[in-house]
């Protein structure tokens, strides 16, 4: 794909990316609200908080879709059970997988031929696929999306903050270590750069239910998400145990634990942040 520098580009081009914004915008007008979900460093459960989150949101009622951004590592599709589906065509647009439950979803995953393929891509190739999906994907009527975007603050989530000027929140997923709060802070000033004001914090794997006395056990440290939060001046809106089967629920049952077990700790921490992120951030009624 192309770079994006007018100089460089043919007339053709240009009329194709001019084409491309449009169909953007158009899009992007058929979604109510706009989430990221992000993180400054990888393994801290970020994609697992996105798509509990998804089917939280789902279960209040709301017509859900979800984005999973990552080029390399899209592994939304398997952690929802539906890897073995294709975005299908209908005109010149692409039809977003549907879960047996209602949420729409568009990942890379849907178009390679093989999870075991590897994308090896520079930034410009990148950053015009996650342009084109949405671009071409077929959204409608959509009450809430979420971007699950790769850790950091490279090209993809960059790509993802700069097309959407009308995001809602952004929601900052981390762990109680310094090296993931580090990076946080990192993501959290990238957002501020951007303009995005509505920046929320969701500390994972705060501890461990211990499976026979309910003890709490802080495998990674003391929490701290909320003093962690007030010091970056954003909002608090939970925390999450550690649970093998929370894991276990998106790599075996291939169910989000919302889902499979919503009378466990940790989906009703997840629909209690869904609830969270909606009456701060969803207020357009």
């Amino acid at each position: 794909m192309a770079h994006e520098h007018g100089a460089n580009l043919s007339e053709e081009d240009k009329k194709a990316m001019m084409e491309q914004n449009i169909n953007i915008t158009r899009n992007l007008a058929n979604i109510k609200y706009k989430i990221a979900v992000m993180s400054g460093k990888g393994g801290v459960g970020k994609s697992t908080v996105a798509v509990n989150l998804a089917q939280a949101f789902n279960a209040m009622g709301l017509k859900t879709a979800l984005y999973d951004v990552d080029i390399h590592g899209p592994n939304v599709p398997k952690m929802l059970g539906i890897e073995d589906k294709q975005l299908n065509v209908k005109g010149n647009k692409l039809i977003p997988v549907e879960t047996d439950d209602g949420i729409l979803v568009a990942s890379m995953a849907f178009l390679i031929e093989s999870n075991a393929s590897p994308i090896i891509w520079r930034g410009p190739q990148k950053t015009g696929a996650i342009k084109q999906l949405i671009s071409d994907v077929a959204w409608s009527n959509v009450d809430v999306m979420i971007f699950d975007n790769p850790p950091g603050t490279g090209d993809e989530p960059l790509t993802v903050l700069q097309m959407i000027p009308d995001l809602d929140a952004a929601v900052m997923v981390t762990t109680p270590s310094s090296v993931s709060e580090e990076d946080v802070t990192k993501c959290v000033s990238m957002t501020r750069m951007l303009n995005i004001k509505n920046i929320g914090l969701v500390e994972n794997m705060s501890y461990l239910e211990c499976p026979h006395c309910d003890e709490r056990i802080n495998l990674f440290g003391e929490s701290k998400g909320k003093d962690f939060a007030e010091a970056m001046d954003v909002d608090y809106l939970g925390d999450l145990p550690f649970r093998t089967s929370v894991s276990e629920s998106a790599d075996i049952e291939e169910v989000p634990i919302v889902k499979s077990k919503p009378e466990s700790d940790a989906a009703k921490g997840f629909m209690k942040i869904a609830q969270e992120i909606k009456s701060k951030y969803m207020n357009k009624d």
